[in-house]
Protein backbone atom coordinates (compact mmCIF):
# COMPACT_ATOMS: atom_id res chain seq x y z
CA UNK A 1 0.00 0.00 0.00
CA UNK A 2 1.29 3.29 -1.04
CA UNK A 3 0.13 6.97 -0.23
CA UNK A 4 -1.06 6.96 -3.58
CA UNK A 5 -3.93 4.64 -2.23
CA UNK A 6 -4.81 6.24 0.45
CA UNK A 7 -7.69 9.25 -0.57
CA UNK A 8 -9.01 9.02 2.90
CA UNK A 9 -6.36 10.88 4.24
CA UNK A 10 -7.17 13.57 1.51
CA UNK A 11 -10.75 13.47 1.84
CA UNK A 12 -9.97 14.26 6.02
CA UNK A 13 -7.74 17.20 5.10
CA UNK A 14 -10.39 18.86 3.52
CA UNK A 15 -12.38 18.97 7.01
CA UNK A 16 -10.04 18.49 9.95
CA UNK A 17 -8.22 21.09 11.67
CA UNK A 18 -4.56 20.86 11.83
CA UNK A 19 -4.28 18.53 14.90
CA UNK A 20 -6.23 16.17 12.93
CA UNK A 21 -4.40 16.13 10.24
CA UNK A 22 -1.56 15.36 11.68
CA UNK A 23 -3.32 12.30 13.10
CA UNK A 24 -4.59 11.20 10.31
CA UNK A 25 -0.96 11.76 8.81
CA UNK A 26 0.20 9.39 11.87
CA UNK A 27 -2.18 7.01 10.98
CA UNK A 28 -1.02 6.90 7.48
CA UNK A 29 2.13 6.41 8.24
CA UNK A 30 1.66 3.56 10.85
CA UNK A 31 -0.66 2.04 7.75
CA UNK A 32 2.49 2.07 5.43
CA UNK A 33 4.89 0.61 7.98
CA UNK A 34 2.78 -1.94 8.71
CA UNK A 35 1.06 -3.33 5.40
CA UNK A 36 4.44 -1.65 2.99
CA UNK A 37 5.84 -4.62 0.53
CA UNK A 38 8.16 -7.15 1.88
CA UNK A 39 6.85 -6.50 5.27
CA UNK A 40 3.49 -8.19 5.30
CA UNK A 41 4.60 -11.34 4.75
CA UNK A 42 6.81 -11.18 8.37
CA UNK A 43 4.23 -9.52 10.09
CA UNK A 44 1.70 -12.32 10.03
CA UNK A 45 4.15 -14.94 10.64
CA UNK A 46 5.19 -12.82 13.80
CA UNK A 47 1.25 -12.40 14.63
CA UNK A 48 0.83 -16.41 14.04
CA UNK A 49 3.76 -16.87 16.87
CA UNK A 50 2.56 -13.80 19.25
CA UNK A 51 1.21 -14.13 22.58
CA UNK A 52 -0.55 -10.93 23.90
CA UNK A 53 0.73 -10.04 27.57
CA UNK A 54 -0.92 -7.18 29.82
CA UNK A 55 -0.87 -5.85 33.07
CA UNK A 56 -3.05 -3.67 35.12
CA UNK A 57 -3.28 -1.32 37.88
CA UNK A 58 -4.28 1.99 39.45
CA UNK A 59 -2.96 4.14 42.00
CA UNK A 60 -5.15 7.09 44.05
CA UNK A 61 -4.35 10.31 43.33
CA UNK A 62 -7.21 11.94 45.22
CA UNK A 63 -6.15 15.28 46.49
CA UNK A 64 -6.36 17.11 50.18
CA UNK A 65 -9.13 19.01 51.45
CA UNK A 66 -9.04 22.59 50.33
CA UNK A 67 -7.28 22.04 47.34
CA UNK A 68 -8.79 24.32 44.95
CA UNK A 69 -10.69 23.19 42.53
CA UNK A 70 -11.22 22.85 38.23
CA UNK A 71 -13.63 23.46 35.89
CA UNK A 72 -15.13 26.69 36.19
CA UNK A 73 -14.54 29.90 36.17
CA UNK A 74 -14.22 31.11 39.89
CA UNK A 75 -12.29 29.25 42.75
CA UNK A 76 -13.65 26.69 44.84
CA UNK A 77 -12.19 24.20 47.62
CA UNK A 78 -12.89 20.50 47.91
CA UNK A 79 -14.77 20.64 51.32
CA UNK A 80 -14.76 16.01 51.06
CA UNK A 81 -14.75 13.42 48.75
CA UNK A 82 -17.81 11.46 47.00
CA UNK A 83 -15.31 8.69 45.54
CA UNK A 84 -11.58 8.59 45.03
CA UNK A 85 -9.73 9.52 42.22
CA UNK A 86 -7.34 7.65 40.28
CA UNK A 87 -5.04 7.25 37.98
CA UNK A 88 -5.34 3.33 36.19
CA UNK A 89 -2.78 2.12 33.85
CA UNK A 90 -3.30 -0.78 31.21
CA UNK A 91 0.12 -2.15 29.82
CA UNK A 92 0.17 -4.22 27.18
CA UNK A 93 3.10 -6.53 25.31
CA UNK A 94 2.79 -7.64 21.48
CA UNK A 95 5.39 -8.81 19.32
CA UNK A 96 8.17 -7.57 22.22
CA UNK A 97 6.95 -4.20 22.27
CA UNK A 98 5.37 -2.36 25.05
CA UNK A 99 2.80 0.31 25.65
CA UNK A 100 0.71 1.86 27.90
CA UNK A 101 -2.44 3.71 28.19
CA UNK A 102 -2.84 5.79 31.46
CA UNK A 103 -6.66 7.51 32.21
CA UNK A 104 -6.29 10.11 35.62
CA UNK A 105 -9.44 11.21 36.75
CA UNK A 106 -8.49 14.83 36.44
CA UNK A 107 -9.45 17.80 34.42
CA UNK A 108 -6.62 18.20 32.78
CA UNK A 109 -2.73 16.66 32.56
CA UNK A 110 -0.14 19.13 31.75
CA UNK A 111 2.39 19.09 29.76
CA UNK A 112 4.84 19.79 32.25
CA UNK A 113 3.14 17.16 34.23
CA UNK A 114 2.58 14.47 31.56
CA UNK A 115 6.42 15.01 30.23
CA UNK A 116 7.80 14.34 34.03
CA UNK A 117 5.59 11.33 34.43
CA UNK A 118 6.92 10.11 31.03
CA UNK A 119 10.10 10.72 32.22
CA UNK A 120 9.97 8.64 35.41
CA UNK A 121 7.67 5.90 33.44
CA UNK A 122 11.30 5.14 31.05
CA UNK A 123 13.45 5.15 34.00
CA UNK A 124 11.14 2.63 35.75
CA UNK A 125 9.42 0.72 33.18
CA UNK A 126 11.64 1.08 30.28
CA UNK A 127 8.68 2.65 28.13
CA UNK A 128 9.56 5.45 25.47
CA UNK A 129 7.35 9.02 25.52
CA UNK A 130 5.60 7.26 22.23
CA UNK A 131 4.64 4.30 24.04
CA UNK A 132 2.96 6.17 26.94
CA UNK A 133 -0.60 7.46 26.16
CA UNK A 134 -0.98 9.73 29.25
CA UNK A 135 -5.10 11.00 29.38
CA UNK A 136 -6.91 12.75 31.43
CA UNK A 137 -11.56 11.98 31.67
CA UNK A 138 -11.93 15.60 32.48
CA UNK A 139 -13.68 15.35 35.81
CA UNK A 140 -14.98 18.84 36.96
CA UNK A 141 -14.78 17.70 40.47
CA UNK A 142 -11.21 17.23 40.75
CA UNK A 143 -8.39 19.46 41.29
CA UNK A 144 -6.61 22.44 39.60
CA UNK A 145 -3.62 21.01 37.37
CA UNK A 146 -0.92 24.01 37.53
CA UNK A 147 0.44 23.95 34.20
CA UNK A 148 2.33 26.79 32.28
CA UNK A 149 -0.80 28.06 31.48
CA UNK A 150 -2.94 27.89 34.76
CA UNK A 151 -4.20 30.39 36.52
CA UNK A 152 -4.13 29.28 39.91
CA UNK A 153 -1.62 30.11 42.37
CA UNK A 154 -1.37 26.70 44.36
CA UNK A 155 0.20 26.76 47.98
CA UNK A 156 0.91 24.10 50.81
CA UNK A 157 -0.66 20.70 50.24
CA UNK A 158 -2.00 21.66 46.91
CA UNK A 159 1.16 22.29 45.98
CA UNK A 160 2.88 19.08 47.06
CA UNK A 161 -0.11 16.91 45.35
CA UNK A 162 0.47 18.54 42.50
CA UNK A 163 4.78 17.60 42.50
CA UNK A 164 3.70 14.25 43.50
CA UNK A 165 1.62 13.88 40.44
CA UNK A 166 3.70 12.51 38.17
CA UNK A 167 5.40 9.71 40.24
CA UNK A 168 2.07 8.58 41.45
CA UNK A 169 1.15 8.27 37.55
CA UNK A 170 4.51 6.56 36.86
CA UNK A 171 3.59 3.94 40.06
CA UNK A 172 0.25 3.26 38.15
CA UNK A 173 2.36 2.43 35.34
CA UNK A 174 5.81 0.22 37.24
CA UNK A 175 2.85 -1.84 39.48
CA UNK A 176 1.26 -2.73 35.74
CA UNK A 177 4.12 -3.70 34.12
CA UNK A 178 5.01 -5.64 37.30
CA UNK A 179 2.15 -8.08 37.09
CA UNK A 180 1.77 -8.82 33.18
CA UNK A 181 0.65 -12.00 32.47
CA UNK A 182 -0.92 -13.79 28.90
CA UNK A 183 -3.61 -12.55 27.61
CA UNK A 184 -6.54 -12.52 24.90
CA UNK A 185 -8.13 -9.02 24.12
CA UNK A 186 -11.30 -8.17 22.24
CA UNK A 187 -12.65 -5.25 21.22
CA UNK A 188 -16.36 -4.08 19.74
CA UNK A 189 -17.98 -0.85 19.30
CA UNK A 190 -21.36 0.13 21.38
CA UNK A 191 -23.86 2.96 20.53
CA UNK A 192 -25.20 5.00 22.98
CA UNK A 193 -27.31 7.81 21.39
CA UNK A 194 -29.29 8.62 24.57
CA UNK A 195 -26.43 10.36 26.77
CA UNK A 196 -24.87 12.72 24.17
CA UNK A 197 -26.03 16.22 22.50
CA UNK A 198 -24.63 19.10 20.36
CA UNK A 199 -24.60 21.63 22.73
CA UNK A 200 -24.66 24.41 20.42
CA UNK A 201 -27.44 25.40 18.59
CA UNK A 202 -29.15 27.12 16.11
CA UNK A 203 -30.83 29.87 16.89
CA UNK A 204 -34.33 31.68 15.76
CA UNK A 205 -32.36 34.93 15.46
CA UNK A 206 -30.00 33.33 13.41
CA UNK A 207 -26.90 33.22 15.44
CA UNK A 208 -25.19 29.97 17.27
CA UNK A 209 -25.78 29.44 20.71
CA UNK A 210 -24.50 27.71 23.17
CA UNK A 211 -25.93 25.88 26.17
CA UNK A 212 -28.99 28.17 25.34
CA UNK A 213 -31.38 26.73 27.82
CA UNK A 214 -34.27 23.85 28.26
CA UNK A 215 -36.94 24.32 26.51
CA UNK A 216 -35.80 27.75 24.83
CA UNK A 217 -38.43 28.29 22.24
CA UNK A 218 -35.48 30.00 19.97
CA UNK A 219 -33.84 26.99 19.20
CA UNK A 220 -34.19 25.90 16.09
CA UNK A 221 -31.85 22.65 15.62
CA UNK A 222 -28.40 21.45 16.71
CA UNK A 223 -25.44 22.96 15.11
CA UNK A 224 -23.64 19.83 14.97
CA UNK A 225 -23.73 16.24 15.46
CA UNK A 226 -23.25 14.11 18.12
CA UNK A 227 -21.04 11.07 18.46
CA UNK A 228 -22.94 8.28 20.53
CA UNK A 229 -20.33 5.26 19.47
CA UNK A 230 -18.52 3.48 22.42
CA UNK A 231 -15.42 1.66 21.47
CA UNK A 232 -14.51 -1.24 24.07
CA UNK A 233 -11.51 -3.37 24.22
CA UNK A 234 -11.59 -5.81 27.03
CA UNK A 235 -8.61 -7.78 28.42
CA UNK A 236 -8.73 -11.17 30.09
CA UNK A 237 -6.46 -13.80 31.33
CA UNK A 238 -5.45 -16.77 29.01
CA UNK A 239 -7.56 -18.78 32.07
CA UNK A 240 -10.59 -16.65 31.21
CA UNK A 241 -10.04 -14.37 34.40
CA UNK A 242 -11.27 -10.40 33.95
CA UNK A 243 -8.16 -8.04 33.76
CA UNK A 244 -9.24 -4.94 32.52
CA UNK A 245 -12.13 -3.11 30.25
CA UNK A 246 -10.91 0.14 28.40
CA UNK A 247 -14.55 2.42 27.52
CA UNK A 248 -14.08 5.39 25.26
CA UNK A 249 -17.14 7.58 25.09
CA UNK A 250 -17.33 11.37 23.13
CA UNK A 251 -19.39 13.11 26.41
CA UNK A 252 -18.22 15.79 28.84
CA UNK A 253 -17.21 15.04 32.21
CA UNK A 254 -19.54 17.93 33.90
CA UNK A 255 -22.63 16.43 35.40
CA UNK A 256 -21.68 16.67 39.23
CA UNK A 257 -20.75 20.75 40.39
CA UNK A 258 -19.88 21.11 43.82
CA UNK A 259 -17.39 21.20 46.02
CA UNK A 260 -17.08 17.31 46.79
CA UNK A 261 -13.89 15.44 45.06
CA UNK A 262 -15.68 12.74 42.51
CA UNK A 263 -15.01 11.29 39.31
CA UNK A 264 -18.45 11.99 37.77
CA UNK A 265 -19.63 9.65 36.02
CA UNK A 266 -16.63 7.13 35.22
CA UNK A 267 -17.21 6.35 39.08
CA UNK A 268 -20.32 4.76 38.63
CA UNK A 269 -19.42 3.21 35.53
CA UNK A 270 -16.15 1.47 36.73
CA UNK A 271 -18.44 0.36 39.83
CA UNK A 272 -21.04 -1.36 37.74
CA UNK A 273 -18.79 -2.79 35.27
CA UNK A 274 -16.18 -4.51 38.15
CA UNK A 275 -19.32 -5.51 39.54
CA UNK A 276 -20.48 -7.30 36.91
CA UNK A 277 -17.15 -9.10 35.79
CA UNK A 278 -15.77 -9.58 39.15
CA UNK A 279 -12.28 -10.87 39.86
CA UNK A 280 -11.23 -7.12 40.85
CA UNK A 281 -11.16 -6.38 36.91
CA UNK A 282 -9.94 -2.59 36.50
CA UNK A 283 -12.05 -0.38 34.39
CA UNK A 284 -10.28 2.49 32.35
CA UNK A 285 -11.93 5.51 31.09
CA UNK A 286 -10.87 8.05 28.52
CA UNK A 287 -12.63 10.85 26.86
CA UNK A 288 -13.50 11.07 22.72
CA UNK A 289 -13.78 14.39 21.33
CA UNK A 290 -16.43 15.88 22.92
CA UNK A 291 -15.48 19.77 23.03
CA UNK A 292 -19.07 20.86 22.01
CA UNK A 293 -20.68 17.83 23.61
CA UNK A 294 -22.43 17.23 26.76
CA UNK A 295 -25.50 15.05 28.24
CA UNK A 296 -28.06 18.07 28.59
CA UNK A 297 -31.54 17.28 26.88
CA UNK A 298 -32.31 20.41 26.38
CA UNK A 299 -35.99 18.61 25.05
CA UNK A 300 -36.66 18.06 28.66
CA UNK A 301 -36.75 20.62 31.69
CA UNK A 302 -36.17 18.45 34.10
CA UNK A 303 -32.80 19.10 35.95
CA UNK A 304 -29.71 17.10 34.78
CA UNK A 305 -27.26 18.29 37.58
CA UNK A 306 -25.59 16.35 40.70
CA UNK A 307 -24.46 12.88 42.07
CA UNK A 308 -27.70 11.07 41.02
CA UNK A 309 -27.25 12.53 37.55
CA UNK A 310 -23.79 11.63 37.18
CA UNK A 311 -25.10 7.72 38.24
CA UNK A 312 -27.64 7.35 35.75
CA UNK A 313 -25.20 7.94 33.02
CA UNK A 314 -22.57 5.92 34.45
CA UNK A 315 -25.49 3.32 34.95
CA UNK A 316 -26.15 3.91 30.73
CA UNK A 317 -23.13 3.31 29.56
CA UNK A 318 -22.46 0.18 31.90
CA UNK A 319 -25.47 -1.57 30.25
CA UNK A 320 -24.19 -0.17 26.77
CA UNK A 321 -20.45 -1.64 27.51
CA UNK A 322 -21.97 -5.36 29.18
CA UNK A 323 -24.40 -5.55 25.95
CA UNK A 324 -21.14 -4.81 23.73
CA UNK A 325 -19.20 -7.43 25.72
CA UNK A 326 -21.25 -9.80 24.01
CA UNK A 327 -20.72 -9.42 20.68
CA UNK A 328 -16.67 -8.75 20.48
CA UNK A 329 -14.48 -10.06 18.12
CA UNK A 330 -10.56 -11.22 19.36
CA UNK A 331 -7.98 -8.94 18.58
CA UNK A 332 -5.34 -11.02 16.71
CA UNK A 333 -1.46 -10.36 17.86
CA UNK A 334 0.59 -7.99 15.37
CA UNK A 335 3.28 -5.39 15.96
CA UNK A 336 2.94 -2.53 18.43
CA UNK A 337 3.46 0.67 16.35
CA UNK A 338 3.71 4.30 18.01
CA UNK A 339 4.74 7.75 16.85
CA UNK A 340 4.29 11.54 18.63
CA UNK A 341 4.32 14.41 15.80
CA UNK A 342 3.93 17.95 16.83
CA UNK A 343 1.28 19.91 14.68
CA UNK A 344 2.11 23.70 15.06
CA UNK A 345 -1.64 25.61 15.54
CA UNK A 346 -1.85 29.34 14.88
CA UNK A 347 -2.41 31.50 17.68
CA UNK A 348 -5.99 33.35 18.07
CA UNK A 349 -5.37 36.97 16.51
CA UNK A 350 -5.95 39.95 19.28
CA UNK A 351 -5.47 44.00 18.97
CA UNK A 352 -2.64 45.26 21.06
CA UNK A 353 -5.36 47.16 23.08
CA UNK A 354 -6.93 43.98 24.30
CA UNK A 355 -4.33 43.16 25.98
CA UNK A 356 -4.56 45.77 29.63
CA UNK A 357 -8.41 45.59 28.91
CA UNK A 358 -7.62 41.77 29.72
CA UNK A 359 -5.64 42.53 32.31
CA UNK A 360 -8.11 43.97 34.25
CA UNK A 361 -10.79 41.90 33.71
CA UNK A 362 -8.75 38.59 34.44
CA UNK A 363 -7.19 40.46 37.64
CA UNK A 364 -11.17 40.00 38.86
CA UNK A 365 -10.79 36.12 38.43
CA UNK A 366 -11.64 33.85 41.33
CA UNK A 367 -14.96 35.24 42.06
CA UNK A 368 -18.18 34.19 40.65
CA UNK A 369 -20.34 36.16 38.42
CA UNK A 370 -17.24 39.14 38.57
CA UNK A 371 -17.54 39.85 35.01
CA UNK A 372 -19.55 38.82 32.27
CA UNK A 373 -18.75 35.10 31.60
CA UNK A 374 -17.58 35.08 27.96
CA UNK A 375 -15.71 38.66 28.47
CA UNK A 376 -13.62 36.33 31.59
CA UNK A 377 -13.41 33.56 28.89
CA UNK A 378 -11.67 36.16 25.86
CA UNK A 379 -9.59 38.10 28.70
CA UNK A 380 -7.92 34.60 29.78
CA UNK A 381 -7.62 33.90 25.78
CA UNK A 382 -5.71 36.78 25.18
CA UNK A 383 -3.23 37.03 27.86
CA UNK A 384 -2.65 33.12 27.13
CA UNK A 385 -2.03 34.40 23.61
CA UNK A 386 0.21 36.92 24.61
CA UNK A 387 2.01 34.96 26.34
CA UNK A 388 3.05 32.83 23.88
CA UNK A 389 5.01 35.76 22.72
CA UNK A 390 4.59 34.88 18.98
CA UNK A 391 5.30 31.20 18.74
CA UNK A 392 2.42 29.00 17.49
CA UNK A 393 0.89 26.74 20.21
CA UNK A 394 2.62 22.58 19.84
CA UNK A 395 0.16 19.88 19.71
CA UNK A 396 1.54 16.45 20.27
CA UNK A 397 -0.07 14.24 18.42
CA UNK A 398 0.10 10.62 19.38
CA UNK A 399 -0.98 7.76 17.80
CA UNK A 400 -0.30 4.02 19.25
CA UNK A 401 -1.37 0.62 16.71
CA UNK A 402 -1.81 -2.49 17.84
CA UNK A 403 -1.20 -4.91 14.60
CA UNK A 404 -3.52 -4.04 12.07
CA UNK A 405 -6.96 -3.97 13.61
CA UNK A 406 -6.67 -1.27 16.47
CA UNK A 407 -5.34 2.27 16.52
CA UNK A 408 -5.45 5.06 19.93
CA UNK A 409 -5.08 8.81 18.72
CA UNK A 410 -4.00 10.81 20.96
CA UNK A 411 -5.10 14.65 21.28
CA UNK A 412 -4.00 17.68 23.03
CA UNK A 413 -6.79 19.69 23.74
CA UNK A 414 -11.32 19.84 24.19
CA UNK A 415 -11.46 18.49 20.23
CA UNK A 416 -14.93 19.09 18.64
CA UNK A 417 -16.65 16.43 18.08
CA UNK A 418 -16.47 16.67 14.32
CA UNK A 419 -12.90 16.20 14.39
CA UNK A 420 -12.87 13.14 15.83
CA UNK A 421 -15.73 11.59 13.65
CA UNK A 422 -13.19 12.45 10.65
CA UNK A 423 -10.00 10.72 12.52
CA UNK A 424 -12.88 7.70 12.52
CA UNK A 425 -13.56 7.71 9.01
CA UNK A 426 -10.84 8.81 7.72
CA UNK A 427 -8.36 5.63 9.62
CA UNK A 428 -8.07 2.35 7.66
CA UNK A 429 -8.11 0.24 11.36
CA UNK A 430 -11.29 -1.20 11.83
CA UNK A 431 -11.05 0.03 15.55
CA UNK A 432 -10.03 3.79 15.74
CA UNK A 433 -10.09 5.18 19.80
CA UNK A 434 -9.79 9.01 19.52
CA UNK A 435 -8.54 10.61 22.69
CA UNK A 436 -8.79 13.89 24.43
CA UNK A 437 -6.52 15.58 26.66
CA UNK A 438 -3.88 13.42 25.84
CA UNK A 439 -0.12 14.57 26.91
CA UNK A 440 -1.30 17.85 27.45
CA UNK A 441 -4.45 20.73 27.07
CA UNK A 442 -4.31 23.32 24.23
CA UNK A 443 -7.50 24.01 25.12
CA UNK A 444 -10.68 24.04 22.60
CA UNK A 445 -9.69 22.63 19.18
CA UNK A 446 -12.77 23.75 17.18
CA UNK A 447 -13.61 22.14 13.23
CA UNK A 448 -13.62 25.18 10.73
CA UNK A 449 -17.32 25.76 9.97
CA UNK A 450 -17.32 26.84 14.26
CA UNK A 451 -15.21 29.60 13.80
CA UNK A 452 -17.81 31.34 11.69
CA UNK A 453 -20.40 31.05 14.37
CA UNK A 454 -18.53 32.20 17.30
CA UNK A 455 -19.69 31.35 20.86
CA UNK A 456 -18.07 30.11 23.86
CA UNK A 457 -15.52 27.21 22.67
CA UNK A 458 -14.51 29.97 19.83
CA UNK A 459 -13.90 32.74 22.24
CA UNK A 460 -11.77 30.13 24.38
CA UNK A 461 -10.01 28.88 21.65
CA UNK A 462 -6.13 29.61 22.26
CA UNK A 463 -5.58 28.63 18.23
CA UNK A 464 -6.81 30.33 15.39
CA UNK A 465 -9.04 28.59 12.34
CA UNK A 466 -6.47 26.06 10.73
CA UNK A 467 -5.36 26.92 7.07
Amino acid sequence: MTLRRLPWAWAAFMIAGAAAIRAIACLRFMVVSILSKGRCGRMVLLAAAAMLSAGASQVKITPPPGTPMAGYYYERGATGVHDDLWAKALVIESVGRRFALVACDLIQISREAADEAKRLIERQSGLKPEEVMISATHAHTGPVIAGSRSRYALGGKAEEYAAQLPGRIAESVRLAAATMKPVRMFTATGDEPSLVFNRRYHMADGTVGWNPGKKNPKIVRPAGPADSSVPVVYVETEGGAPLATYVNYALHLDTVGGTEISADYPYTLSSLLGGAKGGGMMTLFTMGCSGNINHIDVSDAKPQKGHQEAARIGTVLAGEVIKTWARMRQIVPGPVRARIETAPLPLAAHRPEDVEWAKAVAAKFGKQNAAPFLEMVKALRVLDVEAQAGKPLEAQVQVIALGQEIAWVGLPGEIFVELGMAIKKASPFPQTIPVSLANDNLGYIPDRKAYGEGNYEVVSARCAEGG
